[in-house]
């Protein structure tokens, strides 16, 4: 039954139709790893940018006192995914309907984050990196400059191949899902392995104290050098975890997962293996009366375990193990940045444990940014989809209802601009220029979050006082560093 004209409609969104939470399933063992997911996904994507790339680079030029950036930065993280996913597990809806349902427009705010989506992660920056280190993979050695055509050509293979993959399955969350358990359990546990070989223990221990911005080599505390790269260290900031739009599109993905009313809106299916599923445009709500606050509450166990057993426990291995690898082979000072990057750490491996060390590290590098080109393509897809799916009724009705018209629509779209903008700039450029935009994105969509979550949410689901508290915190965080990322350019 529909409900009364109320403040989730006043942007001309259809209300939210009253239903029961559904039951929330109650894992034991490894039943646990059938019931997390989105964590999963945007850990994986996680560990392509800041922790293999940023980090490294960072980490190199100025020290392991630099973590403390990342712990500030993943934990923010994990709050703002957990409010993510309280609206939707509130609602059934992604978090981009929840900002279209606030003022001044809906149509404002599809524009602003499908911009913000764009400036960000429309560059296809991961495979190009990518191609950096499948070219290492072929002739052992890193490329420069002159092989920037090669590159070029395998990038465009290796995109296409992206695009291939997301056809396939039955449910497109599902085959992501699936590709970043193996990549988290390879990635993690081939870097940990490696730094049990490689890495001195006054490295790590060089890392514990990092984390709070303690440098080891100087017996001092060194939050931020004197000679810092305020750009280097904003993209820093701004990838250690996923990242700004990224991060957002984890609540679809928790929709589709069927996290609580997900389960009664639906999801998007893939083209090869799936089948037409409908995907209600507008979301439902919950009396928040006894037994469904006992289901919420067995959601948001759901949520925790998510979140903070594997989002927040795996991006801090994720910056941390390939960062003691990173300092402990190359020469502390060393700038990193250049098409070969991806192969800088498998090249001077090698020189020290031989060639076919150099080439498994290669062969690690290849996998986590095929893979992080292939979750940005599907998070950027599918965000614009919903946006698209909730905001226009002329587009369901040229959909005929099939909402993998609209996503494969705009897939194909995403597609010739990524093979276009291949030959933009070096991916090392366009990574550090989507890192800075993520840390200006957390800073808007932190505080957005946090009032829709406490205006459009009945009393009894909206978030507790230290988790606004966070929230604003964040804002002010990634605040500072875009105020010093911009200073930095003028």
């Amino acid at each position: 039954m529909a409900r009364p004209e109320v403040i989730e409609a006043r942007t001309g969104l259809d209300p939210w139709v009253n239903a029961e939470l559904p039951e929330p399933p109650t894992p034991r063992g490894t039943d646990w790893i059938k019931v997390v997911g989105p964590g999963v996904i945007v850990l994986g994507l996680s560990l392509g940018g800041g922790e293999f790339l940023l980090g490294p680079t960072a980490f190199v030029r100025y020290g392991l006192s630099l973590l403390w950036i990342t712990l500030l930065s993943v934990f923010f993280q994990t709050i703002f995914n957990t409010e993510l996913m309280r609206y939707t597990i509130a609602t059934g809806e992604p978090a981009f309907t929840g900002f279209m349902r606030t003022k001044p427009a809906r149509a404002f705010w599809s524009w602003f984050y499908v911009i913000l989506y764009l400036l960000q992660v429309g560059w296809p920056y991961s495979a190009g990196l990518s191609a950096g280190a499948m070219f290492y993979l072929a002739t052992r050695q890193v490329a420069t400059p002159a092989d920037a055509s090669t590159i070029y050509q395998i990038g465009v293979g290796t995109f296409l191949l992206c695009i291939i993959l997301l056809m396939l399955g039955r449910r497109i969350e599902r085959t992501l899902e699936l590709l970043n358990w193996v990549m988290v359990v390879a990635i993690l546990g081939g870097f940990f392995l490696m730094g049990l070989y490689f890495v001195p223990g006054r490295t790590w221990a060089a890392a514990a104290v990092g984390f709070f911005g303690f440098d080891l080599r100087s017996g001092h505390f060194n939050f931020v050098p004197g000679d810092a790269d305020f750009l280097l260290l904003a993209a820093l900031a701004g990838y250690s975890g996923a990242g700004g739009m990224v991060n957002i599109a984890l609540s679809s993905w928790a929709r589709d997962k069927g996290y609580g009313m997900g389960q009664r809106v639906g999801y998007i299916p893939a083209a090869v293996g799936g089948h037409k599923v409908t995907l209600e445009h507008s979301g439902f709500i919950f009396t928040p009366d006894k037994e469904n606050m006992r289901r919420w509450r067995g959601w948001w166990r759901i949520v925790r375990a998510d979140q903070y057993g594997v989002f927040f426990i795996g991006a801090m291995l994720g910056m941390a193990l390939p960062a003691v690898l990173y300092v402990t082979v190359l020469q502390g000072g060393t700038n990193i940045q250049g098409i070969g990057i991806a192969a800088a750490l498998a090249s001077a491996v090698a020189t020290q444990a031989g060639a076919t060390m150099g080439l498994v590290v290669a062969l690690l590098a290849t996998w986590i940014l095929f893979k992080t080109q292939l979750d940005i393509i599907e998070s950027m897809v599918r965000s614009i989809t919903d946006i698209l799916w909730t905001g226009s009724k002329r587009v369901r009705v040229w959909s005929r209802g099939d909402v993998r018209v609209v996503y494969y629509g705009a897939l194909a779209v995403i597609c010739l601009w990524g093979i276009f903008a291949l030959r933009l700039a070096q991916p090392i450029i366009l990574i550090l220029a989507a890192a800075n935009i993520a840390s200006a994105v957390f800073t808007v969509a932190s505080l957005h979050l946090l009032y829709v979550n406490t205006r459009l949410l009945p009393e009894g689901l909206r978030p507790a006082m230290w988790r606004r508290v966070v929230l604003v915190a964040m804002s002010v965080f990634y605040g500072f560093f875009t105020v010093l990322s911009i200073r930095a350019l003028m």
